[in-house]
């Protein structure tokens, strides 16, 4: 936002900093939810990208568009694993989507596409994601193991 309160014009696109932001102070919730609303923040930011004039964002924005989706469809798939292998192999992709949606994220504010402070939401979100996610593998085999 501007200092009148306005929304910020940046290479040719105008959207409120909370377009893709999280609730502030929201309660934390369970990680398929999480995962869910993370997607939907992604599918808002993939918009935004995809009207950027010159195409850049489209095809960036399809990638990250995929990885980020894909951690919370992984993390449903989890929930329906068929032993505990599957239910980790599940994770371990969730997982890597997680880090590829962070890479293209960085990308995104590196290169100027979309300003590094409106995508510092999703990347802390990303982040934490990851974080919870290597968290319940290291506890799910860790009492596997018990």
């Amino acid at each position: 936002m501007n200092e009148e309160g306005g929304t910020r014009k940046s290479e040719g696109w105008a959207v409120p900093p909370t377009e893709f932001a999280a609730e502030p102070g929201a309660p934390a919730f369970d990680i398929k939810e999480r995962t869910l609303a993370f997607g939907v923040r992604a599918v808002r930011l993939f918009r935004v990208l995809n009207g950027l004039a010159d195409g850049s964002g489209a095809v960036l924005g399809r990638q990250f568009l995929r990885s980020a989706t894909s951690v919370g469809a992984n993390v449903a798939e989890a929930r329906a694993a068929e032993s505990v292998r599957d239910f980790l192999h599940k994770l371990q992709i969730a997982q890597k989507e997680a880090r590829e949606t962070l890479y293209w994220l960085r990308l995104m504010a590196a290169s100027d596409l979309v300003p590094e402070e409106r995508l510092s939401g999703l990347t802390a979100e990303s982040d934490e994601i990851l974080r919870i996610l290597v968290a319940i593998a290291r506890n799910t085999k860790r009492n596997a193991r018990t």
